[in-house]
């Protein structure tokens, strides 16, 4: 039997580790900042041009602040402005999530889905999302509906696509287990197929969700009045590009924590993988 006194010694180097692990990650972003801000203050690129690292995030720290109203009618906006992002993109999201895991599934399990529903959703596949946006505005005008409608076709089909593998690279022979214990189809479907393909459906739900940030972002600057978006061309149009790099690090910090949240959904609902996973390295 282990004794308290035995473990005791792990547990500060185990955090010295996990602390060491943290710090591996500050390492190539202290890095890109040190260079971009010995770069930008050589004098070599007007300070109006690239401005440096410091006063970017001055510019990014009034506008979520608004403690000097240097970023003029942004100050103390920010938050504003991310909240109304974020409605576009989780809205787009959502629907692109349910549709997109539905018609894959359906695709990948049905033969005859998968004649009648993936010729045509192939062919829209290559038309890339910002060709929609003259449709979009002439269809549902200037505001949300155009951001949302773009969102939803980024992130549509990287979960149908995902989808569609995940059900058809399905081991067969879990097929023919549930089927030998006696699983109609509808059993097989959701008690087996499902499960053995989240894995991949998760992973195009993570493409997914970074390219619609990518597309609600490219929506605001043509269709609607606000949002990140909106703020980093309408900062480009008046030469304020300290603005327009910190809605860049604000979409990019956004578009990050998303993934940590899904990543974080996944582990708790792929925790067989992760045993499984463990007990395959220990074996």
């Amino acid at each position: 039997m282990t004794s308290v006194t035995d473990v005791s010694p792990a547990r500060p180097a185990f955090r010295l580790t996990r602390a060491f692990q943290g710090l591996e990650r500050l390492v190539v972003p202290a890095l890109l900042i040190a260079g971009w801000e010995a770069f930008a203050r050589s004098g070599m690129l007007p300070p109006a041009l690239l401005p440096a690292p410091s006063a970017v995030l001055h510019a990014l720290g009034d506008w979520v602040f608004g403690f000097d109203e240097t970023t003029q009618t942004y100050s103390g906006h920010w938050l504003r402005d991310a909240l109304a992002s974020a409605f576009r993109v989780f809205g787009g999201f959502a629907l692109a999530s349910l549709l997109g895991i539905l018609a894959g599934v359906a695709i990948g399990w049905s033969r005859l889905f998968e004649k009648t529903l993936e010729p045509t959703l192939q062919m829209l596949r290559p038309i890339p999302p910002v060709s929609w946006i003259p449709l979009a505005i002439i269809w549902f005008g200037i505001a949300d509906k155009p951001a949302v409608f773009l969102v939803f076709l980024g992130a549509f089909f990287p979960v149908l696509m995902n989808s569609i593998h995940g059900v058809k690279t399905v081991d067969h022979n879990l097929v023919r287990a549930g089927a030998m214990m006696g699983a109609n189809s509808r059993q097989m479907l959701t008690d087996i197929v499902l499960p053995a393909a989240l894995p991949s459906i998760f992973a195009g739900l993570r493409i997914a969700v970074g390219s619609a940030w990518m597309l609600t972002v490219t929506a605001e600057m043509v269709a609607v009045k606000s949002g990140l978006g909106y703020v980093l061309w309408d900062s480009y149009y008046f030469l304020r590009y300290d603005i327009v790099l910190a809605a860049m690090i604000s979409i990019g910090l956004l578009g990050y924590l998303s993934d940590l949240g899904l990543k974080a959904i996944m582990a708790r609902t792929l925790r067989w993988q992760q045993t499984t996973t463990v007990q395959g390295r220990a074996g």
